[in-house]
């Protein structure tokens, strides 16, 4: 089954674009390590989920590109045209000329009613290639304008339009430190919107990718680029194909379908978080062994403890022993110690997959008590290699990993609405306070149900 990608604004184009280009490079790449006959059946279910084919052989990415400027389209068009390896359908993209302003309210009630034909013929277009369709990948930020409010308002059309499709929202948190002083705002419009439309939000944090390309990488000065290629890579090894039940003889054929059964048992819980293990540079990479064991090891202590890569990980962390009182429950705003999870999903890639012991992530401890933790456990492993590693493991959770985060973001938030901050450049556009209100309670109940796990 196919998943139609959706680029929105700046930001979710120039990711987009990254991941196509790593699932391209995986699917060349000579060491798969697994046979001949495995690598063929992986590069076919491949081509379905993310490409259709055209007549000249070059493969055409399943994606929607939008955005209300120009100029970042057009270089992404081109850059993926000039790869050679694939590219992007020419139709099936829509910008204008003056963009968003970084105002949440301009995307979501301007823009986004004013262009919604436009773009959503784009999308029926793009799901009618498709023989069968699993969903929609939509890749966004929620600082800006066009990312956030033309996003959050794009994914109810989807829902709208195709009641019975999955929907993903790949979603961008934005820098502490912030790049846009209205970002909070934006954060918490966007947030709430999409809990009522997605039946999952990814979230990857600036500030925790950018640590990676300093301390795993090695890259002395960071650009969005090596940030949004971090991102690709992740994202890649874990909708790259891969095997989703235990002695399954074909590729999952759902994967978008396959991720809401694995992590999302119930409407009130959708945050899920990504990790991804080996990340290296190149240069380390020739240097470097690694062993299942030692991976599994590393990775459930970075669920437990909250840690986004394998470096600096808490190892004090442990989870509550069974038979002694659980510590009384950590409000948001204290440092989270134990990260409970609500489900996990390991996908294991490479060398010797059939051989890993993950009885380490079905330990009941780790899990909250209303669920089975054998049902909210789940497993996909695939012999071939991802990219330039002969072994990785990747862990979406669904966990309390974004409790800290939204706390904050919404405090902060919250902050300025009581003093009427920048209010007014959004009631110019139609979202009055009782708007801002209903906002703030959607995210506190979310909150407040991830707090009392």
């Amino acid at each position: 089954m196919s998943i139609v990608t959706v680029q929105l604004g700046q930001c979710g184009n120039q990711i987009g674009y990254e991941v196509f280009n790593a699932i391209c490079s995986d699917f060349h790449s000579t060491h798969g390590l697994c046979s001949k006959k495995e690598n063929e059946s992986y590069q076919e279910a491949c081509k379905e989920r993310f490409f259709s084919e055209e007549k000249t052989g070059v493969p055409v990415a399943r994606a929607v590109l939008v955005d209300m400027e120009p100029k970042v389209i057009s270089q992404t068009l081109s850059m993926a045209a000039r790869s050679g390896h694939w590219k992007y359908d020419h139709q099936s993209h829509f910008c204008q000329k003056q963009g968003s302003g970084n105002n949440w309210a301009n995307g979501y009630s301007v823009h986004g009613p004013r262009y919604r034909e436009v773009i959503m013929n784009l999308v029926q277009k793009e799901a009618e290639k498709c023989d069968r369709l699993s969903g929609f990948f939509t890749v966004m930020s929620m600082a800006g304008g066009t990312g956030s409010g033309m996003g959050a308002f794009v994914t109810q059309c989807l829902r709208d339009a195709f009641p019975t499709s999955f929907i993903l929202n790949q979603v961008i948190w934005p820098y502490g430190t912030g790049e846009v002083i209205v970002q909070n705002y934006n954060s918490v419009l966007t947030l709430s919107h999409l809990y009522q439309s997605s039946d999952a939000l990814l979230v990857h944090e600036n500030d925790a990718i950018h640590k990676i390309c300093a301390q795993l990488m090695n890259i002395k000065k960071i650009s969005f680029r090596d940030v949004n290629q971090v991102i690709a890579h992740q994202l890649g090894s874990v909708f790259q194909p891969t095997y989703s039940s235990e002695g399954a003889s074909q590729y999952s054929k759902s994967p978008l379908g396959d991720l809401m059964e694995s992590l999302v048992p119930h409407p009130e819980f959708k945050m899920l978080g990504l990790r991804n293990i080996p990340q290296m540079s190149e240069n380390s990479l020739a240097y470097s062994t690694f062993t299942w064991p030692g991976l599994i090891k590393h990775l459930r202590q970075m669920l437990i403890a909250n840690a986004k890569m394998e470096e600096g990980i808490d190892w004090q962390v442990r989870p509550p022993l069974p038979g002694h009182p659980v510590p009384p429950k950590a409000s948001p705003n204290k440092a989270l110690h134990f990260n409970t999870s609500i489900a996990n999903l390991v996908v294991l890639r490479g060398k010797d997959v059939q051989s890993v012991d993950l009885g380490g992530f079905r330990d009941p401890a780790l899990y909250t008590s209303w669920l089975n933790p054998q049902e909210a456990f789940n497993i996909w492993k695939t012999p071939r290699a991802f990219n330039k590693y002969e072994k990785s493991a990747s862990l979406v959770s669904n966990s309390q990993f974004l409790l800290k985060l939204m706390d904050n973001i919404v405090g902060k938030a919250w902050n300025m609405f009581a003093s009427k901050a920048y209010v007014h450049q959004y009631t110019k556009f139609g979202i009055e306070e009782e708007d801002f209100l209903d906002c703030f309670t959607t995210l506190e109940q979310v909150i407040s149900s991830y707090a009392s796990l």
